[in-house]
This record gives structure tokens, C-alpha cells and sequence, in this order.
């Protein structure tokens, strides 16, 4: 089995651990932490180490890592902690659970993790960085970018690009052809049938933005 180490300890790091120990060829070795965010020593008996020292304890060529922070703000502290370990040169596992769904053609990238009853469909793309809990629909030809977080049972018609950095939320539907844009973040529930403007809030049916902004509401710069 490859060794494999977590950045993070929270909830997500844990259930990252429990499918990666349970439903794949990884074994988990270490987890790791931001020096300024460990709270406790250990998780299921492994130790926690921070992040700072990750050179001293496991070095690129030991294995592969995954960095298993949730989505805020807008996933920047999962995207940073991800070019921060990939400058240093390490490589990235990436999940997708026995029992979700995904045809011969369709891609993954890197430090992705898809959860089960995920259906990727013919010629759709997943990017590196991506999260998809459970229950999600990706269209054939369809591409989701680096860095997003797609919660539960969200539907993805055919044809359609979500951009970098987008938050989807539970029970989102997006039409087919349709463009999310960058830095979007789509309330639950919401309809998507037109192309979205950058860094909005969207939300209703159809969905519609909001007049504040990500950045203004989530409290960081673009």
C-alpha cells in the first residue's frame, strides 16, 4: 500500500482518513497541521504534526499527500495549502469512492476527492483541488475547475464549465450550456439558467445575484 499523509484534522480530514483506509490501495501515515491550528496530539493513533516541519518527517518521494481542508473561505486555504505542498514537489492522491459512477473517458485531477453515488458522465472533467460529496450529477462534456467545492446531490447538466473557486450548494441545478463563473457562490437550492457574473452570490429560482459580493460577504480580497 502507498503511504499517504492528511493535512488537516477537522471532520473532512477524518472522513478522508476512514475511505481512504477502507476504499483504496493508500495507508495513512501521518496527519499533518498549520503549527497555529493543533489543538490535540493525535487522530485515530496517528500524530499530529505541524505542517511546518512536513520536511523533516516526509519528503516527496515517501509517498503522496492530501490536503483535506473544506471549502472557506472559497476554498483559498484548501488552493493554498495545495501550491504551497506542490512547489515543494510533493504529489497529490486523489479519491473517487466504489460507489460512485465515473465513464472510461471521464478525467480527475489531483487532490480531488469524490464521494459515493457521484455520477461523471461521458467526456466530463473533474479538476485538481475538487471536492464532490455525495449524491452529485456531472454532465457528459461537462468540466468542473480547479479548486470547488460541489456539496450534495447537485446536478450538472451536459455541456456546462463551472469555473475556479466556486461553492455550490445542496440541491443546486445548473441547465445545460451554462457557464458558472470564478469565485461564485451558488446558495442551496438555487436554479442556474444563465451565464453567471464573476465573484456573485447566487441564489432563487432562477437564480438570481445578490448585491454583495463573495469577497465584501466572506470578508477577503479577490
Amino acid at each position: 500500500m502507498e503511504p499517504l499523509i492528511i493535512v488537516g484534522d477537522g471532520e473532512y480530514a477524518q472522513i478522508v482518513y476512514e475511505y481512504f483506509t477502507h476504499d483504496s490501495d493508500y495507508k495513512v501515515s501521518y496527519f499533518f497541521v498549520e503549527k497555529d491550528y493543533i489543538t490535540k496530539d493525535k487522530v485515530f493513533n496517528l500524530p499530529i504534526i505541524a505542517l511546518e516541519d512536513i520536511d523533516h518527517y516526509f519528503k516527496p518521494s515517501d509517498g503522496k499527500v492530501f490536503v483535506a481542508v473544506t471549502s472557506k473561505p472559497m476554498n483559498r486555504v484548501r488552493a493554498r495549502i495545495y501550491r504551497t505542498l506542490k512547489e515543494k514537489g510533493y504529489r497529490f492522491a486523489s479519491y473517487v469512492s466504489s460507489k460512485s459512477f465515473m465513464w472510461k473517458n471521464a478525467k480527475i485531477g489531483e487532490n480531488s476527492f469524490i464521494f459515493e453515488d457521484n455520477t461523471i458522465q461521458y467526456h466530463a472533467e473533474v479538476g485538481n483541488n475538487v471536492v464532490m460529496w455525495s449524491g452529485n450529477h456531472l454532465g457528459h462534456s461537462s468540466i468542473v475547475k480547479d479548486n470547488c467545492f460541489i456539496s450534495s446531490h447537485v446536478v450538472i447538466s451536459g455541456y456546462c464549465t463551472v469555473e475556479e473557486n466556486c461553492f455550490l450548494g445542496v440541491n443546486v441545478s445548473i441547465a445545460d450550456h451554462i457557464t458558472i463563473a470564478r469565485d461564485n457562490f451558488i446558495r442551496p437550492g438555487s436554479v442556474i439558467l444563465k451565464n453567471t457574473e464573476p465573484g456573485k452570490i447566487y441564489q432563487g429560482n432562477p437564480a438570481e445575484p445578490s448585491k454583495v459580493d463573495v469577497y465584501r460577504f466572506f470578508k477577503f480580497k479577490g
